[in-house]
């Protein structure tokens, strides 16, 4: 039960630490690499200190000595002399009716709760029908949500609730969505603007676009004055004499790089803004306007970048709603492979696959319809969902599978009596530990919050409610661990025959 904790507190301390790449692949790769050291120094941990701790609390308890002061536990009759608070404090809750009681954790009252009443109750006729339309209920709408999920690469997530940039970002949204962000289109190699060649090779890469360009503006202002620039010398000339002495166009100087080498101007570096109208979908407009435009930067004669801050959130987002669900059946195959591997029961390991499979698409599906959208912290909050899950179900499921109980009934009331108190309370100190993150100004560690929390709820579902109903109508059957106790039950009923001879003390026992 304490091995539970630990692991899955360390595995959420190393999650938080690897919560901010840069990439989806560098996600994984630092989100695998806090894993595996977390693994690494938690079995270190359980080996060492922590199994040292569990032999000394165990002395403690055997001798009847006090868990924190280790003192010596006093009597239930010096007990009862003294006040309430004594009494609290030093008692050890157990009756002191047998030194060396066979098993205390029996008298726990949540085992005691779920060995007398909730086994009898979710066992119940009465209930599985119910049961089965709840599980129903929970993947249709997992499934509604899988079918709407979309990218976060807005940058809203990204930032605290309470900033102005939110504020912004919610307007633009709001009013000016139609429009993409204002795309820098950095030339960056010296060119022959002065080229008509050039000149439609500009046009033809800004097509589509609203342009705020020096180029046009130049174009336009020649054309209006009535002068010829057809070569570099009056392109440049008239360039800086003429039309950037304009105070209407004195705000271009900033967006024009120019060299001196000698007594000749050269053009070294420029840029123009590109603005493109968009539909609601304005995400995926915009991605598919990167992926256009920057192939042409490597195949035409024009050497340029574009660039929008926001595209930083764009790259890493582009593949968001794919990469997670390969990851995650990557996942759970690997899962399948090491598991028929190291194999236990094959049966088991079938029905581990499909309850992983069902909180990892039952995550998905809700946290999408909870307004949560693939990001990083999403991404990895499936991964790390199919650890939490295997910790969890595995020991239910292998019990069950192994129990040599008569009915399928018993078998899963025996996994829930024996996993049934450490389950509990390990999802309940998880889920106490996310409170904290509520208190946190961050849309972010809200998206977080959210994950984590149907994490946590799928599973505590899936190990209390669904489980245990499907598997006492599913396989494995018992058929066979009847047959092998009635084997042995006739084995003992074997009558030992005793044959007296003539001689009385001559007795032969057959």
């Amino acid at each position: 039960m304490v091995t539970y904790t630990m692991t899955s507190s360390l595995y959420f301390i190393t999650f938080g630490m690897g919560a901010s790449p840069f990439t989806n692949i560098e996600a994984v790769k630092i989100f695998c690499q806090n894993m595996c050291v977390s693994i690494l120094l938690n079995y270190f941990y359980i080996f060492s200190f922590f199994g040292s701790c569990l032999v000394f609390a165990g002395q403690l308890e055997q001798n009847r000595y006090h868990s924190i002061f280790c003192c010596k536990i006093p009597s239930a009759e010096y007990l009862d002399r003294k006040p309430v608070w004594f009494q609290t404090v030093m008692s050890d809750g157990h009756q002191q009716t047998s030194h060396h009681e066979t098993n205390p954790y029996q008298h726990h009252f949540i085992q005691h709760f779920l060995r007398e009443h909730y086994n009898e109750w979710i066992t119940n006729i009465y209930v599985k029908p119910f049961v089965v339309i709840l599980y129903l209920i929970y993947a249709s709408f997992s499934f509604m949500g899988c079918l709407q999920i979309s990218d976060g690469a807005s940058i809203i997530n990204l930032l605290a609730s309470d900033s102005p940039s939110v504020s912004y970002a919610m307007v633009q949204q709001k009013y000016f969505s139609n429009y993409s962000p204002v795309i820098g289109f950095y030339v960056y190699e010296p060119l022959e603007y002065w080229n008509s060649s050039v000149q439609e090779d500009l046009r033809r890469l800004c097509s589509g676009f609203t342009t705020v360009s020096w180029v046009e503006q130049y174009y336009q202002f020649l054309k209006v004055s009535n002068i010829s620039a057809n070569n570099k010398t009056d392109f440049i000339s008239v360039l800086q004499s003429s039309f950037l002495k304009k105070p209407e166009f004195q705000h271009f100087r900033n967006d024009i790089i120019f060299s001196k080498a000698g007594d000749e101007n050269n053009i070294i570096a420029s840029r123009l803004y590109l603005v493109a109208r968009t539909s609601r979908d304005k995400q995926k407009e915009v991605i598919e306007v990167l992926d256009k435009l920057r192939p042409l930067s490597l195949s035409k004669s024009i050497r340029f970048i574009v660039f929008n801050p926001s595209f930083v959130f764009t790259d890493h987002y582009s593949l968001s709603v794919t990469v997670p669900a390969l990851i995650a059946g990557f996942g759970v195959l690997l899962v399948l492979i090491l598991t028929f591997v190291l194999v236990i029961h094959p049966l088991g390991n079938f029905w581990l696959i499909l309850s992983v499979t069902s909180i990892e698409l039952g995550v998905l599906g809700l946290m999408t319809l909870w307004n949560v959208d693939m990001d990083c912290i999403s991404i990895l909050c499936l991964i790390y969902t199919l650890n939490f899950a295997i910790d969890h179900c595995a020991p239910l499921l292998y019990t069950f599978v192994l129990a040599t109980e008569h009915t399928r009934t018993q078998c899963i009331k025996r996994s829930l009596q024996e996993h049934g108190t450490a389950i509990l309370q390990n999802i309940t100190s998880f889920l106490i530990g996310l409170v904290p993150l509520l208190f946190v100004p961050s849309n972010l560690t809200f998206t977080l919050f959210k994950c984590l929390l149907l994490t946590g709820g799928c599973t505590l579902l899936h190990c209390f409610v669904i489980l245990p109903v499907f598997l006492t109508f599913f396989p494995p059957s018992k058929k066979h661990h009847k047959k092998k106790k009635r084997a042995k039950r006739k084995e003992r009923e074997e009558i030992e025959c005793i044959e007296i001879q003539e001689n009385p003390d001559h007795v032969t026992t057959v």
